[in-house]
């Protein structure tokens, strides 16, 4: 037996390893179970190169607890390593790295600072153990296998030892600050979110199966009767759904791999299989589940695996931050993490991906809208916030989604964005030049406002989503005189105003004098009345907002966007006073300065009605109002 020191000149090196090296401890069994798969892939390799001769057997990575002797064994018989492997790779090139981050980074406090600094995941098991021990025996012919072991110091021993099979044991003494992970329900859970998907059978401990007897007996009902037999708990499926040709699969195949990954979830609308070789490895499966109006969905849905290792489903450095509304797997072993392979480096690579992930959305939903636009239209609510966000945040995304964007007016049929301008283009043009997008986002509030426009020839769209706010402006940058405005906004011959003006019945005399009766009857701070000249077939009284200074004020409370002092602004409103209706010829032509204020308080509740501002005592007020005026 030999011992010897690692040549660290730093004492407490393991104590600053456990503290900084990794921000979660569970991922020790991660780190073994996938550097045992990467030693098993190893020998298959050499094997179907030639330089391997003997059998392969069944290649397995196997996790052993023994809770009375508290350690856990990660037991593979690949590749293995000879004495002076272990040596090399264990003593000389790890702990090399591991001083050299010892000495950069022991005062920073920064843990994320090691990224890309320290090189083999084997010292994570120092993070749960106070013993660590290899047992290892090489593929190579006539090999002499070895013993290393250390209890978190620089020393250490190694020694030869009898070992019949090839491979590693890595035998894990827990420590007492780490009891937690000598239970079998701990082990499991553990496995299952990091070693789902490994590409070599992974086995924790046995099951329970029932299979029908060999005897062939049945019980009373006819059936064969079931024999309880013990089987090994293999934890990982080795060909996930995403490694694949998506020419081999369908669509039921992309649904049972979704309830797979988010058990007991709604069913998604449609995926799209990532499968790229160059300039980067990337393979994957997005899906895009129906999102309606909400922007607020939880995110952190998408997985990240690296060679079917899950890394982390926090993935806000790999896919723009629209995607991330979407479900599903990415894998590449080409992007750069720190040693707990949980941060991501700035990467060219990564900036690919990305860019590539974005393209191929984009991409998917174009084909999808020209081979059936009837079930893309179907699609259309599930999916538009998705897309206007996208198209909000990512230049190129617009770019190329705008081909497959869709209005839906008010009669409930769509138009891509090109389509809708050329429809109302000819109508819909004011006098300066400027083609106004009318809209409204709740269609029964404003039903008589759509009437009105309706029945001037004007066309109305249903703009509903929490972005409209941001995304109508972001339009307005983008459309060649463009114009957006709710149909509530203002009366709709000054929305589109046009050359010719509707002629007035009531004198300059007559409105300046209109207007003070009406000011009586709203509050001053909140209310600026302005007589108009309307059709007949117009409202008496109309209540607006500017479109600029209610968009101001959405904006701000989605957030971005606006002017920051909107969010505290008091909504202000403007009481339109129609001079060509009947009523307020009526109003003026009323002898009794009391029945005309009540008639111009009935005129003003009316409108406040229709807007949903008449409440509480003005509300009660009103129906008592509109009960005397019956009688």
């Amino acid at each position: 037996m030999a011992t010897g020191q690692i040549n660290v000149q730093t004492e407490n090196i393991f104590p600053i390893i456990k503290k900084f090296l990794y921000s979660d401890t569970e991922i020790f069994l991660r780190e073994l179970v996938s550097n045992a798969v990467d030693a098993s892939q190893k020998l298959k390799t050499l094997s179907s190169l030639g330089e391997y001769k003997g059998e392969l057997g069944n290649l397995k990575v196997e996790v052993i607890l023994d809770k009375d002797a508290k350690t856990i064994t990660i037991r593979d018989n690949g590749i293995g390593m000879t004495g002076e492997e272990v040596d090399k790779y264990i003593n000389q090139i790890a702990f090399s790295g591991a001083e050299e981050f010892v000495q950069k980074y022991k005062d920073s406090g920064d843990s994320n600072a090691i990224i890309g600094h320290f090189g083999l995941g084997f010292y994570s098991s120092f993070m749960v153990s106070d013993k660590v021990e290899i047992l290892t025996k090489s593929h190579r012919e006539g090999a002499q296998a070895v013993k290393w072991s250390s209890n978190g110091t620089p020393e250490y021993t190694l020694e030869d030892i009898d070992k019949e099979t090839r491979g590693t044991d890595i035998v894990l003494h827990i420590a007492e600050d780490s009891t937690e992970f000598l239970e079998d329900a701990r082990l499991s859970a553990i496995l299952n979110k990091y070693c789902k998907f490994l590409p070599i059978d992974v086995q924790f401990g046995m099951k329970d199966e029932w299979v029908d007897s060999p005897t062939g007996e049945k019980d009373e009902n006819g059936n064969i009767k079931k024999d309880k037999i013990e089987i090994e708990n293999i934890i990982n499926s080795k060909d996930p759904l995403w490694t694949k040709q998506p020419t081999d699969l369908k669509d039921e195949d992309y649904k049972a791999f979704y309830q797979e990954l988010y058990p007991f979830s709604e069913e998604p609308l449609f995926n799209i299989h990532l499968n790229v070789d160059y300039p980067f490895n990337l393979t994957g499966i997005l899906y895009f589940p129906r999102l309606k109006n909400d922007v607020q969905v939880q995110k952190n849905k998408i997985q990240l695996y690296s060679n079917q290792v899950f890394i982390t489903d926090s993935v806000e450095n790999i896919v723009p931050d629209f995607m991330q509304l979407l479900h599903g797997v990415i894998d590449s072993p080409d992007i750069p993490l720190n040693v707990s392979r949980s941060y991501l480096q700035a990467d060219s690579n990564v900036k690919k991906i990305s860019s590539y992930i974005t393209k191929k959305v984009a991409d998917k939903l174009n084909q999808m809208f020209k081979d059936n636009r009837e079930d893309f239209e179907a699609k259309w609510n599930d999916i538009k916030v998705f897309i206007e966000y996208g198209m909000l945040s990512d230049e190129k995304f617009y770019d190329r989604a705008k081909k497959s964007f869709l209005f839906q007016n008010t009669d409930g049929k769509s138009f891509t964005i090109d389509e809708y301008a050329e429809k109302i283009k000819a109508t819909q043009t004011d006098k300066n030049d400027r083609v106004v997008y009318l809209y409204t986002n709740n269609q029964e509030e404003h039903h008589a406002l759509i009437q009105n426009a309706n029945e001037r020839g004007y066309d109305v769209l249903l703009l509903d989503s929490p972005l409209t706010p941001h995304f109508i402006q972001h339009l307005e940058m983008k459309l060649e005189k463009a114009s957006f405005a709710r149909i509530d906004s203002d009366t709709i011959d000054q929305l589109i105003k046009k050359d010719e003006e509707q002629p007035s019945k009531l004198s300059d005399e007559e409105k300046e004098a209109l207007k003070p009766i009406f000011e009586e009857v709203v509050t001053k701070d909140k209310f600026m009345v302005d007589v108009q000249s309307l059709s007949e077939k117009d409202q008496p009284v109309l209540v607006t907002q500017s479109e600029y200074m209610r968009r101001m004020t959405e904006q701000q409370k989605l957030g971005g966007g606006g002017m920051g002092f909107m969010g505290s602004m008091p909504e202000m409103y403007n009481l339109v006073v129609n001079a060509n209706h009947p009523l307020i010829t009526t109003i003026m032509e009323t002898k009794t300065d009391k029945k005309k204020q009540k008639l111009a308080e009935q005129a003003v509740d009316l409108a406040l009605l229709a807007k949903g501002l008449l409440k509480g005592e003005k509300l009660t007020q009103f129906l008592n109002r509109s009960i005397d005026l019956i009688k």
